[in-house]
């Protein structure tokens, strides 16, 4: 999203005239609005036609206000230093996330594993609807503790279920507020996840459980696929089928880290990030990345996808930077509409109950065009290690969300000095010292802006504050954020998308004694 604002006055149809401030920024790229010739916007083929009346009603909140919505969702969390097995590498984590859509699309999770060694933790981007984001939430952290699990701690899971015993813990969770689970679902992601590790418990390799990175990877490509299977199975319940079906037609996208006592795993699939904060000796932040991006800005991604479909295809595999013209992220749970077969889209919808609304369902009998050699998706994770150093300070998580608004470098900058409260200012280079009064001027805003104090305790809050209420010269815009906050329902995702952040706060000095 662009930081520069524009004149733009928004009007939408039916009569209903939303009282919005007169500035605004540019659209998001993902939104994807063009302007017609008719003077009506197009929303991923959705027309929205605005009047043409000129009212304009100021609707701005009060700061009482925006702090209430943006801390509603905040979470903070003090790790035990030792937590009975040992020095834990991770002090604490803050996070927050604040919605653009109706529901939030976005997700996250944090566990503790306790049948093995280190933190979990998980942003979930959802598309097309909520529902995948939140299966995969609930499930992605206990395929990948189970496959780290040895093999004696496997038959302690099987001989409890078989004599009805209740299960020993596998993950200490913690919730926010706002997390839910589904309900409906458990029995069937009990089941199957133990169909997973009765697998696992049939395999002569598996001895002293999967590594880090291999349970990651493992875990990715299992749960993705009993997404695709428990979506063509018959159920007990016409709900739960339809939940089924709804979670395997949407999306989400997905990057989880295992932290270690001695390093950092990364597995990530689509377009949130990972990024490490790390403070140099002259107590500057510079950003280290630990996930890339797979979307059409990474070439390597794009010829990646490209090189698994035929010559002719190479074209139209991805169009105007997505996939099939329709996707941004190139690597997702679920979306089986780029996965299975014409064939098996349109058997699976049709066996749905006589008078089940596909609307309800966020469902729509379409199939993307130039559909030829699928599958055109997967979710096999690109995996990344970094060995943990003492000027390694924190780790942060983020949706796409975040990254539309600041660079990884910016946020690192938001996070270091939050937690510092240093405002590391460079040295005025020679070209600047060649600026004019006007030039100086806006240099001088600029630093100012910098050393400003920050208004939330919460480090994941902070960089959302400034993410949505960054004005022209870095500094915090009242007005602008509380113009972001203040959008209406159904016009708040042309502006802005979700927004998650979690912020792992490393032991340092466990870390440096390892080193």
């Amino acid at each position: 999203m662009s930081r520069h604002v524009c004149g733009l006055l928004l009007r939408t149809a039916c009569s209903t005239h939303y009282p919005i401030s007169p500035q605004w920024p540019n659209l998001t790229q993902r939104a994807r609005l063009s302007l017609n010739s008719s003077g009506s916007r197009c929303k991923s083929g959705v027309t929205v036609r605005f009047l043409s009346t000129r009212e304009d009603l100021d609707f701005q909140l009060s700061r009482t206000q925006v702090n209430s919505i943006l801390r509603a969702n905040e979470q903070s969390v003090s790790v035990p230093e030792f937590d009975g097995r040992g020095l834990s590498t991770v002090r604490k984590f803050e996070s927050n996330q604040v919605a653009a859509n109706t529901p939030n699309e976005d997700r996250r999770s944090a566990a503790t594993c306790l049948q093995t060694k280190g933190m979990l933790f998980g942003v979930f981007d959802g598309h097309g609807g909520w529902a995948c984001a939140q299966a995969v939430s609930e499930r992605l952290l206990y395929y990948v503790a189970v496959a780290m699990l040895s093999q004696r701690g496997l038959e302690e899971l099987e001989l409890c279920m078989e004599r009805s015993r209740p299960l020993p813990p596998i993950l200490q969770w913690y919730k926010s507020r706002g997390d839910y689970s589904y309900s409906e679902s458990a029995s069937l992601y009990v089941e199957h996840l133990r169909v997973f590790w009765q697998e696992l418990l049939d395999s002569q390799e598996h001895c002293e459980g999967m590594s880090p990175p291999d349970a990651l990877e493992y875990a990715f490509k299992r749960l993705d696929t009993d997404i695709s299977l428990e979506a063509q199975v018959p159920h007990s319940s016409g709900l739960m089928r339809g939940t089924a079906i709804q979670v395997a037609f949407a999306g989400s996208t997905a990057c989880v880290a295992h932290v270690g006592t001695e390093g950092i795993y990364v597995a990530n699939a689509g377009d949130c990030r990972a990024v490490l904060g790390v403070q140099e000796e002259d107590g500057s932040w510079s950003a280290l990345p630990l996930s890339q991006d797979h979307t059409a800005q990474n070439q390597a991604e794009l010829e990646r996808l490209r090189a698994q479909h035929p010559p002719s295809e190479r074209d139209t595999v991805v169009m105007e930077d997505r996939l099939l013209g329709i996707l941004m992220p190139l690597r997702s749970f679920g979306d089986v509409r780029f996965k299975w077969s014409r064939e098996l889209q349109q058997s699976v919808l049709e066996s749905l109950e006589s008078g089940v609304d596909l609307d309800t369902l966020n469902l729509y009998q379409y199939t993307p065009p130039n559909y030829l050699t699928p599958p055109y998706l997967d979710v096999v994770p690109q995996l990344t290690y970094h060995r943990l150093r003492p000027k390694d300070r924190f780790l942060l998580l983020a949706s796409d969300g975040l990254w539309d608004e600041m660079t990884s470098e910016e946020a690192v900058r938001l996070v270091g000095e939050h937690l510092s409260g240093i405002h590391f200012q460079a040295p005025i280079s020679p070209s600047e010292r060649q600026f004019n009064l006007g030039q100086m001027q806006e240099l001088l805003l600029k630093r100012r802006a910098r050393a400003m104090p920050s208004l939330d305790p919460n480090a994941a809050t902070h960089l959302i504050r400034h993410a949505l209420g960054t004005g022209d010269y870095r500094e915090l815009c009242q007005e602008r954020l509380s113009s972001m906050l203040a959008l209406p329902e159904d016009l708040a995702r042309m502006y802005r998308d979700d927004i998650t952040a979690t912020v792992v706060y490393l032991n340092s000095d466990l870390v440096r004694q390892h080193s």
